[in-house]
């Protein structure tokens, strides 16, 4: 099987997959927002934001197939379909949906082998920190916070990595939430109530600031805000759906509650 030789990728994961693949030769334009692997911004045209696409960039590329994410990114889609492009958009919410995503990018371009060992590679790494976290003799309360105004917790995957890392995430309910209206907390005072052991950020395009957070109104008594466990993760290495997420975000996890634990 041939596959597609001119992918255009609007979002970060497949890019990032198709060169652990060894296959970014296919790779003819990129989000604005890939930062993974770094080499990729230099050799790589960008021709989209994240809601956002230059139509008429991605055209002049000849692509034969577009990989999108989400419903977010249904009109992009739509424009590229009317113009005659071969779109596959993916919707992966977790950890296995991740890993499918991973499959499915490796069937559409042949390179099966070379999926069939990273997806193995992951999945160990999974299993490793899983592993690991079984030793813990408490599992920590963890307050993942996406955005500050309004507040926003985790979403899904990041919940079911702080599961996997050891943690227990305060807001697992709202992580079930497949969009960001959805994990709103209305209250602040709510993540009071639930007293997380950890506080960690990763607020999608800004910088998170853990002084802003430890000096808001009534937070002086949460255990983590005391005990000083309050930590970022950068939005581009947890809130990625695929290998980065599943590789240094959940190393990060792991190391934030390890070294809570010790």
């Amino acid at each position: 099987m041939r596959g597609p030789r001119r992918i255009v990728c609007l979002t970060a994961e497949t890019t990032e997959t198709l060169y652990l693949l060894g296959e970014q030769d296919r790779i003819a334009g990129i989000s604005g927002f890939t930062v993974r692997p770094p080499q990729a911004r230099k050799e790589k045209p960008k021709v989209a934001a994240f809601t956002s696409a230059k139509i008429d960039k991605i055209l002049a590329l000849e692509p034969d197939l577009v990989l999108g994410f989400s419903d977010l990114q249904a009109d992009i889609a739509a424009q590229l379909i009317r113009a005659g492009i071969e779109v596959h958009v993916f919707n992966q919410r977790s950890v296995e949906g991740m890993l499918r995503m991973i499959a499915t990018v490796g069937g559409l371009i042949g390179a099966y082998e070379k999926t069939a060992a990273l997806i193995e590679q992951l999945e160990q790494g999974l299993e490793d920190v899983r592993r690991d976290a079984a030793r813990l003799s408490h599992r920590p309360r963890v307050y993942f916070e996406e955005w500050d105004e309004p507040l926003i917790s985790g979403i899904g995957w990041a919940s079911e990595l702080i599961g996997i890392a050891g943690g227990v995430d305060c807001f697992a309910e709202l992580a079930k939430a497949p969009n960001a209206k959805g994990r709103i907390i209305a209250d602040p005072m709510e993540v009071v109530r639930r007293a997380p052991d950890i506080i960690i950020g990763s607020w999608c395009g800004k910088r998170f600031r853990p002084k802003q957070v430890c000096e808001r109104e009534g937070w002086a008594t949460i255990p983590a805000v005391r005990s000083g466990h309050v930590y970022e993760i950068k939005s581009a290495e947890i809130l990625q759906p695929g290998p980065a997420a599943l590789t240094d975000g959940l190393r990060q996890l792991h190391g934030i509650i390890h070294r809570w634990a010790i």
